[in-house]
């Protein structure tokens, strides 16, 4: 049992970190190429889960890519 709960315990501070740098995102920005014009798009989303979703939307064929990026606040524009 004690190897289980020192397990347990290795785990907390992965999943507290991934927490945090969730907490530090400003916005999730998904970048596409949509296949009807053949043009490098950005869309913006508040959630990661509705970025995912979209980006999974956009890849319809085999020529069709999405990346999903975390963008920050930028340090030097942080309010006072």
């Amino acid at each position: 049992m004690e190897q289980h709960q020192e397990f347990t315990d290795l785990q907390q501070p992965a999943l507290r970190q991934t927490a945090l740098q969730h907490a530090a995102v400003q916005h999730w920005e998904v970048t596409y190429l949509d296949t009807e014009c053949d043009r490098v798009r950005t869309e913006a989303f508040e959630d990661a889960d509705q970025a995912e979703r979209f980006a999974g939307r956009q890849v319809r064929d085999e020529s069709g890519w999405a990346m999903i990026d975390a963008v920050r606040p930028r340090r030097d524009r942080a309010a006072a």
